[in-house]
């Protein structure tokens, strides 16, 4: 293979910073980082054949095409000196300072990471990119330049590197770039991938552009004639540039069905003006002459993208009637939409970049307050990696309050994400939703500059349905919190009152069964971590106030308890010390087999059973004994009661009857409620609890149904 060796110099980079970085001091010091780095990587060399001081030169280069401050070019100019030579970070503090140790050390630990596309290795890579970003951003950026300067040499490696390192560029970290709003690294990002990963595609692309280049030079040219013959005509100063667009963005519109000769935008133009009035009134002119075509104007510039990006864009019937896409901004806003939030490092206003970069960044970049929320919910790395993709790289809408506030949703949110974006407090008092001055649904789907109206209760509290309404998986995962929290408060409340209770009824003092030695008696025996989890636990019905205290107060046995179990041996449940009695399932909790059980004495009508968490039970007093199944005599099917939630209107009722007739699970009964969806409250026939719970697995496999309990009369 022929070598293309660069010559890149130091000079080169000199020439560039010192066109907007004044400072003797900053030029001496990137100067310093230069000879450091060039020694310390003496005798290193690429795969491309250079020394390998012509990596970093480059990157630094690289980022003064977008103005980065001196610290940042020292740190490309260092940034493989950590990694790849004996350099150690004292060294490098006491060489060059904190701050270039610290943005080195974030580079370093990016550079140190195996990419991929696969998501046991994304979701690593997306909590590298928030340590990073927040420290500072400008590991980001360094990090892109890297990149950019890797894939105008990724010649040199063997074709599955080339494409592995063109898919995750492409997958990873153009849209980084992208949100960024750093168009002069993303484009060619892209256009670099898409020849390594479909170099057909690409070349063929590039030779259609070649061949079509004279003529659409010269349309080009002449329209650029007339639109300034005519701005001139009405004293607007202004600069016109024909646009190119790039290879990968024609590929995406090829790979949406268009044909090559259907790709309008092919003839741009951008128009430079001094003001944000003139970029209107230059608008306003060009419409006057050539036709707009219908819904293809933007109007950027009063709602600015998240990345800051800002312009006027308009498509016009134009010269021999071609379709011209035409932008028109200010120097400024062309500043910003090809440096991103990088034209904003302070090189301008003499102040330090590193606290400006930092401040724009954090009123300006949503991009990564959405990933740092989504890291710190509770999810599968296939669910971090699904939400990353889903709200925070796709395209994301963006809806207003009536106030003028803006808040950017991934595409399909409801006005419940809306809700919760504004404040978790606001989404969970949600009691309705008015889109536009309509009154609309929660679960509505929100359009793009949607005006969003939401209604709040003090008084009130999510809906288990909101979980399945909501696109955003933060917004879910909050949800989910609520109840989590709430349940287990509630559960806590309700163990501590029953086993107080059970206590007082056994007349044993508190302290007696409760002092630190029997704690952790009881903690190791029932398998619970400490007082809250036990409290939890006996709330919840796992474990029952008596199976607590006889953990510490052993159970006597009456002496005739060995004939009443011979005695008792055929019925399915055993009263302890009582011969034979009648015994009768209650029909408020329907225990099943596998239930923790409790029994209590009826006035005339035997013993009650009930589950050990029923309500009933707990409100009760002094009459409760101890009851157990009987293993040797569970032949039979019991009764008990459940509610299955659906997230439709549609009746299943025959397929849901259908899933259970091959378990052996019999319908008993069923009673269907209308509600938003349909909640279905059926009895059936099981075995025992694991009977019932492959039961409910089973039928959660069902796209339709979202939950299912058992209940409590």
């Amino acid at each position: 293979m022929t070598k293309y060796l660069d010559t890149t110099t130091i000079d080169d980079l000199l020439k560039r910073t010192d066109t907007y970085l004044k400072d003797d001091k900053q030029r001496a010091a990137i100067m310093k980082a230069y000879q450091y780095a060039e020694e310390a990587h003496r005798g290193q060399y690429r795969k491309s054949g250079e020394p390998y001081i012509i990596h970093p030169l480059n990157v630094a280069i690289i980022l003064t095409e977008i103005y980065a401050d001196a610290e940042s070019i020292e740190t490309a100019l260092l940034h493989d000196t950590i990694e790849d030579c004996e350099v150690t970070e004292e060294e490098i503090e006491k060489q060059f300072g904190s701050t270039v140790l610290k943005l080195l050390k974030g580079v370093t630990q990016l550079s140190r990471l195996h990419f991929s596309t696969e998501n046991e290795y994304l979701i690593d890579y997306y909590k590298k990119i928030i340590v990073g970003m927040s420290e500072d951003v400008r590991v980001i950026i360094i990090k892109l330049a890297d990149r950019l300067h890797n894939m105008r040499t990724l010649w040199a490696l063997e074709p599955e590197k080339q494409k592995r390192k063109a898919k995750e560029t492409l997958e990873i970290l153009a849209p980084i770039s992208d949100h960024l709003g750093i168009h002069k690294i993303t484009s060619e990002l892209r256009d670099l991938s898409l020849r390594y990963l479909k170099p057909e595609v690409f070349y063929d692309i590039a030779e259609k552009l070649n061949k079509t280049k004279v003529e659409r030079d010269q349309t080009v040219a002449q329209m650029m004639e007339e639109v300034s013959n005519l701005l001139k005509e009405h004293n607007i100063v202004h600069e016109i540039k024909g646009r190119a667009k790039s290879i990968y963005s024609i590929y995406n519109k090829l790979n949406k069905g268009k044909k090559f000769s259907d790709i309008y935008d092919l003839l741009a133009l951008r128009i430079f003006v001094d003001t944000e009035q003139d970029c209107y009134l230059a608008l306003g002119i060009i419409h006057s002459k050539f036709r707009p075509m219908p819904n293809r104007f933007k109007d950027y510039i009063a709602m600015p993208k998240a990345n800051m990006y800002q312009s006027l864009h308009t498509t016009v019937f134009g010269v021999d009637g071609y379709l011209f896409e035409i932008q028109i901004r200010t120097y400024e806003m062309d500043e910003i939409a090809e440096n991103g939030i990088a034209s904003h490092w302070a090189y301008k206003e003499q102040k330090d970049a590193s606290s400006a970069l930092q401040t724009t960044t954090e009123q300006k970049l949503q991009f990564f307050k959405s990933i740092m929320e989504l890291s710190q919910d509770q999810m599968s790395s296939e669910e971090f990696v699904q939400s990353v993709q889903d709200e925070v790289l796709n395209n994301n809408i963006y809806c207003f309050t009536p106030k003028g506030d803006v808040f950017e949703l991934p595409k399909g949110a409801t006005p419940l994400d809306f809700a919760y974006k504004i404040h978790t407090k606001v989404g969970e008092t949600t009691v309705g939703a008015i889109v536009n001055n309509n009154i609309v649904p929660l679960d509505y789907e929100l359009q793009n500059n949607d005006i969003v109206k939401i209604n709040t209760n003090k008084n009130s509290t999510p809906s288990k349905e909101w979980i399945h309404m909501v696109k955003s998986a933060t917004t879910r995962n909050k949800i989910k919190s609520f109840f989590t929290k709430n349940e287990k408060e509630i559960y806590i409340e309700r163990g501590k009152y029953a086993l107080e209770k059970e206590l007082r009824k056994k007349k044993i003092p508190f302290h007696d069964l409760m002092n630190d030695d029997n704690l952790k008696v009881i903690f190791e025996e029932l398998k619970v971590q400490d007082l809250e989890e036990l409290y939890q636990n006996i709330g919840n019905g796992k474990i029952s106030t008596l199976a607590v205290v006889h953990t510490i107060f052993k159970p006597v046995e009456a002496p005739k308890l060995t004939k009443v179990v011979k005695a008792q041996e055929e019925a399915a449940i055993i009263v302890d010390g009582i011969d034979k009695v009648k015994v009768q399932l209650a029909s408020c909790c329907m225990p099943i087999p596998g239930d923790e059980i409790v029994g209590y004495i009826t006035k005339g009508n035997g013993i009650s059973i009930h589950r050990s968490s029923c309500h009933n039970i707990i409100q009760l007093d002094e009459r409760c004994v101890h009851v157990r199944w009987n293993q040797d005599a569970l032949s039979k099917k019991y009764v008990t009661s459940v509610v299955l939630y659906t997230n439709t209107l549609d009746n299943h009722l025959v397929e849901i009857i259908s899933k259970l007739s091959p378990l052996d699970v019999q319908v008993d009964e069923v009673k269907v409620m209308h509600r938003d969806a349909l909640i279905i409250e059926m009895q059936i026939l099981v075995k025992d609890i694991n009977h019932f719970n492959k039961a409910k697995i089973e039928l959660l496999k069902l796209p339709y149904i979202n939950d299912i309990e058992r209940i409590f009369r």
